[in-house]
């Protein structure tokens, strides 16, 4: 069937205004089109590639399909002129959101904030700028010192220091080591909040929760709160909706889409570009980015420690399994399903959300260069991807009323996890914690002695 003719320009990647260097989607829309035959997908491929439209859902243009929902912004200016095209093609859509400006600035709503930053009084139920989390990282660890240490991963192209904390008993033996990775795309905000959200809960928790307590004494937890610190400061700073990083490309680009700059089948054709102008870019080539680069270092000196690889993003509610270059499944995949399927089964009951669980080139869409399965392709046996919500409503503007329903039901699946590690990975309470507890104890009795023998002599 020939495709009807495309009459509008190429305009969709870029937002309607800029008013004083920051960019606005005012009246910008985000549809939600479903393509009900091969033609209908093949003619909106077409539209996507002669017009840049903006995919929120899938990344790729080429991952449009037959019955498959796209979601994608539409700016004001074409709405209209959209909706008649789609019309013509007897292509259902709806509405995902009516106003993109409207949601950001619910975004910024709550944002009237105090002049310092108490770690008393800090809130996280609202989104923060990449300052004060700085500042949180650095209270946390003042505070907790006998549980957390702050460590500097790299610093990105713009010279900003990216920091992981280390949260664990201090121990003279090596340690089971679990890695969590957030904000390693800009506008993904919520991923942001479940770092924060993680390392409180842990703090608030080890001491009444025999769980906690135990994972403590026999795992320390690497958490890295913001991988990609140069595009969220950019998200906050100029477009709410920036996914790279900042780094430029080509002479005429900026930003590299992290989550495909691994060696897992970097650059492959299935789920990452070539070209700098798209949000799939991977980059000029493997771990060229020193956001990469740090993040590489760090887990290849910890890799055979390091049992569990979680990275946090959004949107979808999945829980995604090791592969997305390929459909062929894990070395441990009936293992790792049979964990995520109990961990949004208990996700579920938190707040009723609905979750799936699955290989990600199965249930999401094929991805290459993905940190989950690089962490996987480095003998990590446990690697997960967990896209938090929402499942469309609002995409990557989840309003931060939604951020501490999130964080609960993410936090009781992860738990989940844990839970099963501690079964049948861990030692049993006492062997790890006695031989830590009698080195210190040891130690203590030690310089007791020395004391001793100094003041009778």
């Amino acid at each position: 069937m020939k495709s009807a003719p495309i009459c509008l320009m190429v305009l969709f990647l870029y937002p309607q205004s800029v008013i004083l260097g920051k960019i606005k989607y005012n009246g910008d829309q985000v549809l939600k089109i479903t393509p009900g035959t091969t033609q209908q997908s093949l003619y909106l491929q077409e539209l996507a590639q002669q017009w840049r439209l903006d995919l929120w859902n899938p990344d790729r243009i080429e991952d449009i399909s037959v019955g498959r929902e796209i979601n994608v912004r539409v700016p004001s200016t074409y709405i209209q002129r959209t909706k008649e095209n789609l019309g013509q093609q007897n292509i259902s859509f709806t509405i995902m959101i009516e106003d993109v400006q409207k949601l950001i600035d619910r975004s910024f709503e709550s944002q009237g904030r105090a002049s310092t930053i108490s770690l008393e009084t800090y809130d996280y139920t609202t989104y923060h700028p990449m300052d004060e989390i700085y500042t949180w990282m650095e209270q946390i660890k003042d505070k907790h010192s006998n549980l957390v240490t702050q460590h500097l991963l790299t610093h990105s192209y713009e010279e900003r220091p990216i920091y992981y904390l280390k949260v664990g008993f201090p121990s003279p033996i090596a340690k089971t080591v679990i890695v969590m990775d957030c904000g390693i795309h800009a506008r993904e905000w919520i991923a942001v909040a479940y770092c924060q959200w993680f390392v409180k809960e842990v703090l608030a928790r080890y001491k009444s929760d025999t769980l906690w307590n135990k994972l403590l004494k026999q795992v320390d937890f690497y958490i890295i709160p913001v991988l990609n610190v140069d595009g969220y400061i950019f998200s906050w700073t100029d477009d709410r909706l920036w996914r790279m990083n900042r780094s430029p490309q080509n002479g005429t680009c900026v930003g590299v889409d992290l989550n495909r700059n691994f060696d897992a089948k970097w650059g492959d054709k299935a789920g990452a570009s070539l070209n700098c102008e798209d949000i799939t870019y991977c980059g000029p080539s493997v771990a060229s980015e020193l956001e990469t680069k740090g993040l590489v270092s760090l887990i290849e000196r910890l890799k055979s420690n390091v049992l569990v690889y979680l990275t946090i993003h959004s949107y979808s509610q999945l829980v995604l399994l090791p592969y997305g270059y390929t459909n062929q499944p894990s070395e441990n995949h009936d293992e790792m399903e049979k964990v995520a399927k109990e961990a949004v089964a208990k996700m579920r009951l938190v707040h009723g959300s609905d979750y799936h669980a699955g290989s990600t080139a199965v249930i999401l869409y094929p991805t290459s260069g993905s940190s989950g399965d690089w962490a996987a392709d480095m003998g990590i046996k446990f690697s997960y991807t967990y896209e938090l919500r929402d499942e469309g409503e609002f995409g990557f503007l989840l309003p931060p009323d939604q951020i501490q329903p999130t964080c609960e039901e993410t936090f009781i699946s992860i738990k989940s996890i844990f839970e099963y590690i501690d079964k049948e990975y861990l030692e049993p309470l006492g062997d790890g914690a006695v031989a830590i507890t009698s080195f210190w104890l040891n130690m203590v009795l030690s310089f007791a002695v020395c004391i001793y023998c100094a003041l009778i002599h």
